[in-house]
């Protein structure tokens, strides 16, 4: 199944924690078939000192969703992030599912698509590298629409 999931780091060897994270995502989630670019940009919904490094990954994965989103937190959890009851804030990693297939999906643990990417330059951008036409399941749009009609005025600056 077509899945693209987010990563993000703003604490640590940033580039050493995408690395890793790549390279437990091939070994426990599924074949990544494309990755953008990486990102960098001022954290959302917080004040921090530290910049993020995002990008975002497609991946051909097995794995019903939440399985994967099993996977996605055993990952989180080896590279080193603790979860606290903070929903924002400074963090070693953070893998989200963006979109998984073409389904809308909803419980307890996991909305698909994720509920505020068109609202995150830090998804947009890097999403509009690997597939700018890929259509919203819900919003109907592309993610190039998407990311021209975002509220978000913050600054994705591509690292070199």
């Amino acid at each position: 199944m077509q899945t693209y999931l987010s990563i993000g780091t703003n604490i640590g060897d940033r580039k050493l924690n995408i690395k890793t994270s790549l390279d437990l995502i091939s070994k426990y989630c599924g074949v990544i078939l494309q990755k953008s670019a990486i990102y960098e940009t001022v954290a959302w919904g917080f004040v921090s000192k530290n910049n993020f490094y995002n990008l975002v990954v497609e991946v051909n994965t097995e794995l019903c969703p939440q399985k994967l989103l099993e996977q996605i937190m055993l990952i989180e959890k080896k590279i080193g992030r603790k979860r606290n009851v903070q929903q924002y804030a400074d963090r070693i990693i953070d893998i989200d599912i963006l979109f998984y297939e073409n389904i809308i999906l909803q419980t307890e643990t996991l909305t698909i698509p994720h509920p505020l990417l068109q609202n995150r330059n830090f998804v947009l951008y890097p999403m509009a590298e690997i597939n700018t036409n890929f259509p919203h399941p819900i919003l109907k749009k592309t993610i190039q629409q998407l990311k021209n009609e975002t509220p978000d005025k913050s600054v994705a600056v591509m690292v070199k």
